[in-house]
């Protein structure tokens, strides 16, 4: 079965790294998912790893789980801690947890958590959350932007102290189905509302950070990169079919089918492992298959990604001034 698997699926590897002394964050490392193949392989390679989910009992049992599968005498570890991207305080309060229980090192931030949801596009209207933003927005985006601004400053000083820092945005060659008119005016932008074009925006708005990100930073040493991971088999189907009992079960029936054609997690976190430690590995590009691949051509438009840069700016200033 191997064999005949190998004819259709040919993922590319990563190359170990020692990784002894360096400290990583990985959002969104739930049982099965990429973040936690994620994190297992960076901890295998020595580095300590601090995964991430919604409650801090299902981090803990991540943790405890991907320690459990390493190796005899294996220099890494694993740590959990509870974050939810939705939640102002909770970002806040993981950044705050991490400077006071791992100091002020951070080599690389991993931003690999997220949602898909409505797989079937049966939403008429937009998800919102209690601030009116759209939930794909809310989470993939600006959940994943104030936590890289919460985090930035750590980045910074490793890249003075060690000469260089990361952060790698997990998006999806769905970005491509976003649009950058969509990035702007908030839910009413999306409409008619289609929940894979909600997602595409996500990810677009997410590959214009990383390059605005390189921008920025790059000079100080904080490389900035974006990758699609490839068609992989994990449990966000789950979440995004949820509620669709028929074709949940459909999906059962053919789970071997779905196994044969699809990367497993191991394999579609190769990339971004890639970014997150091969040396010398150019930065502000997206990735697809550990190489540079092209983005759509709305995530060239550099003025559109500035424009968006301070608008979330804005927003994150706005969050700043109430919680101090």
């Amino acid at each position: 079965m191997g064999a005949l698997r190998s004819i259709f699926v040919h993922p590319a590897m990563a190359q170990p790294v020692d990784l002894r002394g360096r400290q990583i964050v990985v959002t969104g490392a739930g049982p099965d998912s990429i973040g936690a193949a994620t994190a297992r392989t960076l901890a295998a390679w020595g580095a300590t790893v601090i995964v991430t989910t919604r409650s801090a009992e299902t981090a803990a049992a991540a943790a405890q789980a991907i320690n459990a599968a390493l190796p005899a005498n294996c220099p890494g570890r694993v740590v959990g801690h509870a974050l939810d991207l939705c939640d102002v305080a909770s970002v806040a309060g993981f950044a705050d947890w991490y400077r006071a229980t791992l100091g002020e090192r951070l080599d690389a931030l991993i931003n690999n958590g997220g949602v898909h949801l409505d797989l079937r596009s049966q939403w008429r209207a937009p998800q919102l959350t209690a601030a009116g933003h759209e939930i794909h927005w809310r989470t993939n985006y600006l959940g994943t932007l104030h936590l890289t601004h919460c985090l930035l400053p750590l980045l910074r000083a490793t890249a003075a102290r060690q000469g260089e820092a990361r952060i790698v945005n997990v998006v999806s060659m769905l970005h491509a189905r976003g649009r950058n008119a969509a990035l702007f005016g908030g839910p009413s932008a999306l409409q008619p509302y289609n929940s894979w074009v909600a997602y595409g925006t996500s990810k677009l708005a997410l590959v214009h950070a990383t390059r605005e990100l390189q921008r920025r930073y790059g000079s100080e040493g904080v490389q900035a990169y974006c990758l699609h991971p490839g068609a992989v088999l994990t449990r966000i189907a789950d979440k995004g079919l949820a509620g669709q009992t028929l074709l949940a079960a459909v999906r059962r029936a053919f789970a071997p089918v779905e196994a044969f054609f699809l990367l497993t997690p191991d394999e579609g976190a190769q990339t971004q492992i890639l970014c997150a430690t091969r040396p010398g590995l150019a930065g502000g590009l997206y990735y697809r298959d550990c190489q540079p691949a092209q983005a759509s051509a709305d995530a060239a438009d550099g003025a559109v990604a500035m424009r968006l840069w301070d608008e979330t700016q804005a927003w994150l200033d706005r969050i700043d001034s109430k919680t101090n």
